[in-house]
């Protein structure tokens, strides 16, 4: 028995991740659940897994919590900072899925690691913002941190059993998302509703924001050189719509192993959280005699520039990927908050970057900082945006 701890409990992964709790009772346990807002989905949960600990966003959303759970609950409530900290380091727990929304999941995965607990990674800006530190604290804790993206999930699946010295290339796949075929001169249109109909995969709102720009998929290459260990001019992005095919690793000798599958996390969650062993989960194989054509083409950076803005950042390194992150949170927030365009996403986060000078080898506290000095950049661009487009209607 595996007791898990799943902070972001009623978002897409962490819902994925209680389906497959609940098809196997007799491998997991969970013994924390962690939500930001969705008190009712929160509640359901509570019911039907039983957790020790619960944790919200605020003491509002805890009294809310208290008021809808029938009494006699036995289940501790939490909220904030603090609660997060709790669910990450819960004594009992072996493993935390750690699948919060942004720059929020940095510091309860650090405070998980820290208490040497494995991860199962779903927060990719963990990664993004401090890959090193939390790299290297997960080896001096000797734990480990297993992928549960499934582009990551795939390269983690191909590399097993040959030589990393070996490896030549790692191919991120990318469905292109909902825009891939739109002529660009359309894109200024584009509403949020139109950007969260991803063809391919259901996803939470921030994250469909960023695969219908492609900044999803430049997230996925800084996460991808921290997790592996490679320099960011050994990965490449190609664009495969039909995401049967969920990436690929290059060798040396020419051989490139790939990883298929059809379009659903499940089958990446259950590969992280019972590794090395695969579950039974009876998901269907992709129907190759009737699937068609397997296609495949270079991302077009002129067209989706969050792309290429995500290369220059992990380049550069330091604390430019923290600020690229957080620039990237704020104008789609905006876009969503219909703020903003969507063409305007890449303009404020180029102009963040821009304006950002990296801090080279930096602490803990440098990328907070940083974190914290582009969340007001982007902020103060995007009022005098907002006033702009507001002056034209």
């Amino acid at each position: 028995m595996k007791n898990l701890s799943i902070l972001g409990s009623t978002g897409s992964i962490g819902r994925n991740t209680l389906k497959i709790v609940e098809m196997f009772r007799d491998r997991f346990k969970v013994k924390a659940l962690a939500a930001a807002n969705n008190v009712e989905l929160l509640a359901r949960q509570i019911e039907t897994f039983h957790p020790e600990i619960a944790v919200v966003f605020d003491e509002n959303r805890a009294l809310e919590l208290k008021n809808v759970l029938p009494s006699g609950a036995d289940v501790e409530i939490l909220h904030g900072e603090d609660g997060y900290r709790a669910a990450a380091t819960y004594d009992s727990v072996e493993m935390v899925v750690t699948a919060m929304v942004g720059a929020a999941g940095l510091m309860p995965t650090l405070a998980a690691i820290e208490a040497g607990k494995n991860i199962a990674l779903a927060n990719k800006e963990t990664l993004v913002m401090a890959g090193e530190i939390v790299v290297k604290k997960a080896a001096e804790k000797g734990i480990s941190i297993l992928p549960i993206d499934s582009e990551h999930s795939a390269v983690f699946q191909c590399i097993a059993g040959h030589r990393r010295k070996d490896m030549n290339k790692i191919l991120l796949t990318a469905s292109g998302g909902p825009f891939l075929n739109r002529p660009a001169n359309e894109f200024v249109s584009i509403k949020p509703e139109e950007a969260l109909n991803h063809p391919t995969w259901q996803m939470g709102k921030k994250i469909s924001i960023d695969s219908a720009t492609l900044m999803n998929k430049g997230l996925e290459v800084i996460e991808a050189k921290h997790l592996f260990g490679v320099s960011h001019d050994m990965i490449k992005v190609v664009i495969h719509p039909q995401s049967v095919i969920h990436s690929m690793v290059a060798y040396r000798d020419g051989a490139v192993i790939a990883q298929l599958g059809i379009p659903d996390m499940k089958g990446a969650i259950a590969y992280a959280i019972s590794y090395p062993e695969r579950l039974a989960l009876k998901q269907p194989i992709p129907d190759f005699v009737n699937i068609g054509a397997l296609t495949f083409q270079q991302p077009d950076l002129t067209k989706f520039p969050c792309l290429a803005l995500a290369f220059k950042a992990c380049g550069i390194g330091g604390t430019m990927p923290a600020v690229l992150n957080a620039s990237n949170e704020v104008a789609v927030k905006a876009f969503l908050d219909k703020r903003i365009s969507f063409t305007n996403i890449p303009e404020l986060i180029k102009n963040t970057i821009e304006k950002h000078s990296s801090v080279k080898d930096p602490a803990l506290s440098d990328i907070l900082e940083a974190d914290k000095w582009a969340r007001g950049i982007a902020g103060k661009l995007i009022s005098s945006t907002a006033q702009h487009l507001n002056s034209l209607q």
